[in-house]
């Protein structure tokens, strides 16, 4: 199955829906992506949810497997993205928990402030959704990989000034999408600071 030839075959059966194909790329990958991703969270639990994932998103955007020369990095970097996003959202809600603690016990309006935390999250998401391809791409590179600004114009190749005319454009229509779609209150512009930093 590790054969090129015979992995390519695989790809393109599984792009087409053969979900035998895709069972036997599972089975082939998903011992050693699991160590792979254990490495980094150091739990058993979180690692199956993101390899599950990982397999999930892959089986979702199965039509995308035909361009793919490797499966193995393919795979890797899939799970390494939801991986750094899971990583991102759990750095930014810490912080939040630690902004509205001290609040927690004398207004009830954050006494349920995980809920609020993932609605806010699921508005930004929405947003950055809605964007221009490039610009989302940006954006994400950004905000979620933690790219420099010089990181980002190597990798897709434009300028610097490019890079930062987009994020800016993307960071006022997200921010303006959290204005019109968010209830604005303490909990929002918290959320707003710490996922979407003006500089």
């Amino acid at each position: 199955m590790r054969e090129f030839s015979d992995e390519r075959v695989l790809l393109d059966r599984c792009a087409s829906g053969d979900r035998g194909a895709y069972t036997a790329l599972y089975k082939s990958y998903i011992s050693g992506l699991l160590k792979y991703i254990y490495l980094f969270t150091k739990s058993h639990d979180l690692s199956e949810e993101i390899v599950q994932d990982a397999f999930v998103k892959i089986w979702d955007h199965r039509d995308g497997l035909k361009d793919v020369q490797l499966f193995e990095p393919y795979l890797f970097k899939t799970a390494k993205n939801l991986l750094l996003d899971h990583l991102r959202k759990e750095k930014i809600q810490q912080k939040y928990h630690s902004l509205t603690s001290p609040f927690s016990e004398e207004s009830e309006d954050y006494a349920d402030s995980e809920v609020i935390y993932g609605q806010c999250y699921q508005l930004a998401e929405n947003a950055i959704n809605m964007l221009p391809e490039k610009r989302k791409q940006i954006f994400e590179l950004k905000m979620k990989e933690e790219f420099s600004l010089d990181e980002i114009a190597a990798r897709l190749g434009i300028s610097k000034s490019v890079v930062k005319k987009q994020l800016y454009a993307a960071n006022s229509f997200v921010r303006e999408y959290l204005r019109r779609h968010g209830e604005i209150t303490a909990n929002l512009l918290i959320f707003m600071y710490l996922i979407l930093p003006i500089r």
